[in-house]
């Protein structure tokens, strides 16, 4: 970005300019980075593996709930070094299987 600014020098200082262009590009080349990093973080489903916070966070578990989902086998991960991964498939199981559905709208869907 900065080799994109004009830096013809203004006559009285030596601060270059700044043209309305260049801050219409910098704009446009700042949301991009910001839609990037928004992306990143509202779709975790487009990463096949995720750490456990990002887990807790995305389904509002606690750190000992987690773990008891572990521990009883309910939620499979993957333990790398000291990091435990979990497939965003599995997560997805999970939800599907704890689905409530009650009776009438059965009736309703029939």
């Amino acid at each position: 970005m900065k080799g994109d600014i004009d830096t013809t020098r203004n006559q009285h200082s030596n601060v270059p300019w700044i043209t309305f262009e260049d801050l219409i590009k910098f704009k446009a080349e700042l949301l991009k980075e910001i839609e990037e990093l928004l992306k990143a973080q509202l779709h975790p489903a487009e990463r096949k593996w995720l750490k456990s916070y990002e887990v807790r966070k995305m389904l509002n578990l606690s750190a000992g709930t987690l773990q008891t989902l572990r521990d009883n086998g309910t939620l499979p991960y993957t333990k790398m070094g000291g990091a435990l991964y979990y497939d965003y498939k599995d997560i997805e199981k999970l939800l599907e299987k704890s689905k409530v559905v009650k009776q009438w709208m059965k009736d309703e869907w029939k």
